[in-house]
């Protein structure tokens, strides 16, 4: 019985991605983090492309065959052309040179969704910018822009984080080939700011926890294990007006009031160590704030006071937007 070994799909090429990854990242890693950047001649690069290769080589070709056949008109043509070739190198160049780029803070998202994060583009020249794109260094997902003379233009990068916390935004990238395309101009910038990404929450959550006997109510309240604690009730005639969940009328059209005797016996905490048995293997952590996550989300849509426990972490039952982040905060950072 011979021992199955996993193929190395391509010998040569491996080594040098691995190589090439080990260089740019030594690179990144020698740039200063900043959230503001304005390009100067010392942080712009420039090459030729394919195609400018390929000028390159087919103006050698017209040079050599002039020289050989004495055409005065191929002599006309080949520097016409290298003059070209030469004026498009200084316009790319100068479309990148003096731009000023600044990061807007980024949003706070859940794993596995989409983060937008907004670069401002700034210009001082009295002409405009053409044709300039901006995306992580390493991806595809170009986001190209104008920018116009002495104006402002802003860009949308797509970021796709993939674990919880506190994140470092990825080094970015911006480019032109304006106007030949000929040549490519690109920088390198290492954003200073970081992203806060909240867990990914369940998507089918089993049902709210029942509310726990407060403490001033704990001698008269009676816990209701089986039915879902959500703390409204069907409005009466007389209750006031800020007791009236608003969010749920206009939800299912149906006038609803917060039960506030009932909210004095009870409360609703929700806690890392209830977070309930998940079919097919015993819960791992980022399942289990999964599940919390869900439960804030949920709990919050619903217009409810609710608690987070977590281990050395307790945040008393509240309600509200600031309230909801500080949870959301809570499991990202855990």
């Amino acid at each position: 019985m011979t021992k199955a070994t996993t193929p190395w799909p391509n010998p040569l090429l491996h080594p040098v991605q691995h190589a090439q990854a080990r260089i740019q990242r030594f690179w990144t890693n020698r740039l200063k983090p900043q959230d503001s950047i304005t390009l100067t001649q010392r942080t712009v690069y420039i090459l030729p492309t394919r195609p400018g290769f390929m000028l390159g080589i087919t103006l050698l070709v017209l040079l050599i065959a002039s020289i050989n056949y004495q055409l005065n008109l191929g002599y006309v043509l080949t520097f016409l052309l290298a003059g070209c070739a030469v004026v498009g190198m200084h316009v790319c160049h100068g479309t990148l040179r003096g731009l000023t780029l600044h990061l807007g803070p980024p949003e706070p998202t859940f794993v596995g969704r989409a983060a937008s994060v907004q670069v401002h583009l700034s210009s001082l020249r009295k002409s405009p910018r053409y044709g300039i794109g901006l995306a992580a260094l390493g991806s595809q997902d170009w986001s190209w822009t104008d920018v116009p003379a002495q104006g402002n233009a802003k860009v949308t990068l797509l970021l796709h984080p993939t674990q919880r916390g506190l994140q470092a935004l990825p080094t970015l990238t911006a480019e032109t080939r304006f106007p030949l395309g000929t040549f490519r101009v690109w920088t390198v910038w290492r954003p200073a700011a970081q992203m806060l990404v909240y867990p990914a929450p369940e998507a089918h959550p089993p049902p709210l926890p029942p509310g726990e006997p407060s403490a001033g109510g704990a001698a008269t309240a009676q816990r209701h294990s089986s039915a879902e604690f959500d703390g409204v009730r069907a409005y009466r005639r007389g209750d006031p007006l800020k007791a009236v969940v608003w969010k749920k009328v206009a939800k299912a059209g149906q006038l609803v009031s917060r039960d506030t005797q009932r909210a004095q016996h009870f409360e609703l905490w929700l806690d890392l160590q209830h977070t309930g048995a998940f079919a097919g293997s015993a819960a791992t952590l980022e399942q289990r704030l999964s599940r919390l996550c869900a439960w804030v989300l949920l709990a919050d849509q619903r217009d409810m006071r609710y608690g987070l426990r977590l281990p050395g972490v307790s945040i008393a039952p509240a309600i509200g937007e600031a309230h909801k982040r500080a949870c959301l905060n809570a499991l990202a950072l855990l």
